[in-house]
């Protein structure tokens, strides 16, 4: 039995001990025995598989992505797992649901630190006069002790904004002690948004113009190529940074609903007539669906913050 987020123990007096991590309903497994007089583990199977999708992967789907499966029980265990061996290529068994929730927020958090990383480098790099994205194509030719994360502006979604932070959370209120690695990458990652605004704000300075007043077209609103999800994308941060400013924004998206979208931000559709139009054109999330090549000629007012290779000539992030 599949309960995202659930973890249970065959006898009640130990339901404590797994309250280490927090899991997000570990009173599930109580409710259960309660409302049935049944015990977890013996008279019916509990377990825990925590989610592993990386929306718009086609290459990693839900098929051949290891899944993660755990149980209150080895009995448990053992139907969790011969239940997604059906469904799934590879399963890989945790000893304990807390280890199985740990693992999943150890990867978002790795993702979420490496990414604040490369952030604060970029913005760094801009200082410095160096090509980050050079810098890191050249990086990923070590074979070993590298993996290549690229900057961006910023994180959104169900996962990286919440999973590492709750972590954090958990940590300061059972041990009084500070995640500071997650507490930082929160901290850049949180501040993209801001950073790419003062550089839309030096990109205007350049042709004599300021924020108030200016058109601004916005390439993605999703958080994540190819999704339509702008759950806390950092494109809508945006967005409402420039409006607070002054700036008129229309946006390009095929992939995100209006319902996602503030009134202010008008909905438009690429094409050289709005690129001509445009007193600045910001790149945020770069939809494989979204032609760019009415934006051929007008390069010189383009923001790249994804290095997107079919905008050559466009200022990067």
């Amino acid at each position: 039995m599949n309960l995202r987020g659930t973890c249970a123990r065959g006898q009640r007096s130990s339901w404590s001990q797994r309250r280490t991590l927090g899991l997000p309903a570990t009173s599930f497994g109580p409710i259960i025995e309660e409302l049935s007089g049944l015990t977890a583990g013996a008279d019916f199977f509990l377990g825990y598989s925590p989610e592993r999708i990386d929306p718009g992967n086609v290459a990693w789907t839900v098929l051949n992505t290891p899944k993660v499966v755990s149980g209150v029980n080895s009995e448990s265990l053992q139907h969790v797992r011969s239940f997604y061996d059906t469904i799934v290529m590879h399963t890989v068994p945790a000893s304990s649901c807390s280890v199985a929730e740990m693992a999943k927020l150890l990867e978002n958090t790795f993702r979420h630190v490496n990414v604040a990383l490369v952030n604060e480098l970029a913005i760094f790099a801009h200082d410095l006069g160096i090509d980050v994205w050079e810098a890191i194509s050249v990086a990923s030719s070590k074979p070993f002790g590298f993996m290549p994360f690229t900057p961006g502006p910023g994180v959104g979604g169900h996962c990286l904004p919440i999973d590492p932070s709750y972590l954090s959370w958990r940590v300061k209120r059972t041990t009084g002690h500070s995640f500071r690695f997650i507490d930082l990458a929160n901290d850049v990652n949180d501040h993209m948004p801001d950073y790419v605004v003062r550089r839309v704000v030096l990109a205007l300075n350049r042709h004599r113009r300021s924020v108030n007043g200016s058109r601004i077209l916005l390439l993605g609103l999703a958080y994540k190529r190819d999704t339509g999800d702008a759950r806390g994308s950092p494109a809508t941060r945006v967005g409402d940074l420039l409006i607070g400013m002054g700036a008129t924004v229309r946006a390009v998206d095929p992939h995100v609903v209006e319902a996602h979208v503030r009134p202010e931000v008008q909905r438009v559709e690429l094409s050289a007539e709005e690129a001509e139009r445009a007193d600045l054109i910001v790149l945020l999330t770069n939809h494989s669906a979204v032609d760019l090549s009415p934006l051929q000629g007008y390069t010189d007012k383009v923001l790249d913050t994804r290095n997107d290779q079919r905008l050559r000539g466009a200022e990067r992030l």
